[in-house]
């Protein structure tokens, strides 16, 4: 699903994958609040989190969440 969307919003969202058992993402992990698989994350450009989705989200969701922080 989210690969659609990249593919969808290519030159406008970068989309980042976090690898949540890697050891070397914890710093990061923290710094967002991460606890849950999944969660989504809608960063601004400076690394801000805008949004975060905890659980299953549809793509119309995602992509909603997407085009209201493109507004």
């Amino acid at each position: 699903m989210v690969h659609g969307l990249e593919a969808e919003y290519f030159g406008k969202v970068t989309f980042t994958y976090l690898d949540a058992d890697d050891p070397n993402t914890d710093a990061f992990q923290r710094t967002l609040g991460f606890y849950y698989q999944p969660e989504l994350y809608i960063l601004d450009g400076n690394g801000n989190v805008l949004e975060k989705m905890i659980g299953f989200v549809t793509e119309d969701q995602l992509r909603s969440a997407i085009d209201s922080h493109l507004q």
